[in-house]
């Protein structure tokens, strides 16, 4: 799968925005330190803007900025053969990667935390969709041979791509070593209040309001 499929597999914006602060809200239950979580959601990013990220503690990343424009999606696989970091790519994205990005997100293309500290550019996959698309975009890309997973892609927006509760349940109780109940899953994937039994079925071990912080941080909805 590359940046061509997943264009093909995400739906609407706001849709992904509301499946973004699932999964952060699912992983802030799961992950109660900041630090180990894999997905995460930042309501309050920069101006009129939100993000959602995901890092796997290995080197592989995504973010998705949500804006008045629209969305943007950069992901960065380190061992990606479209990495601009050998010596022979001399920190250069691969063509077609980010030159077709339209004015609109050109200042997510230059957003300084998506790259490096030599300023290089952290991306092997762009997508993007503004509100007047009817679909999501990417460049044309010419991609290297001999790989299933060129740009990254299959591997960095797997939950985004298979949106159903079930995917998430599998890949969470491989990543985290936990059993994990599918019905509070659905009701996290809802974005349905949360209550003490729901929490609870996650982790018996916080009370909803340990997460009132991360809460408000993502911007999941509350009851009252």
């Amino acid at each position: 799968m590359t940046a061509y499929d997943v264009a093909r597999r995400l739906p609407s914006v706001p849709e992904l925005r509301d499946h973004c602060r699932a999964l952060a809200t699912l992983d802030a239950i799961l992950s109660p330190e900041w630090e180990s979580r894999y997905y995460s959601f930042d309501s309050t990013w920069a101006e009129a803007e939100e993000m959602a990220s995901m890092r796997d503690g290995q080197g592989d990343e995504y973010s998705v900025v949500f804006t008045a424009a629209g969305a943007y999606i950069r992901g960065f696989a380190h061992e990606s053969a479209m990495s601009p970091y050998p010596s022979e790519r001399d920190g250069i994205p691969w063509p077609g990667v980010l030159d077709d990005v339209p004015p609109a997100f050109r200042p997510q293309v230059e957003e300084p935390a998506f790259s490096d500290e030599d300023d290089i550019p952290a991306v092997t996959v762009c997508l993007w969709r503004e509100n007047t698309d009817d679909r999501w975009r990417h460049g044309t890309v010419e991609f290297p041979a001999g790989s299933d997973d060129p740009d990254g892609a299959d591997g960095l927006f797997e939950l985004l791509a298979d949106r159903t509760p079930e995917a998430y349940q599998r890949w969470a109780e491989d990543y985290y070593e936990v059993s994990v109940d599918l019905a509070a899953v659905r009701h996290v994937y809802a974005l349905r209040p949360l209550t003490a039994e729901v929490v609870a079925a996650l982790n018996d071990e916080l009370e909803p309001d340990d997460l009132a912080e991360d809460l408000a941080e993502i911007g999941y909805p509350q009851a009252g």
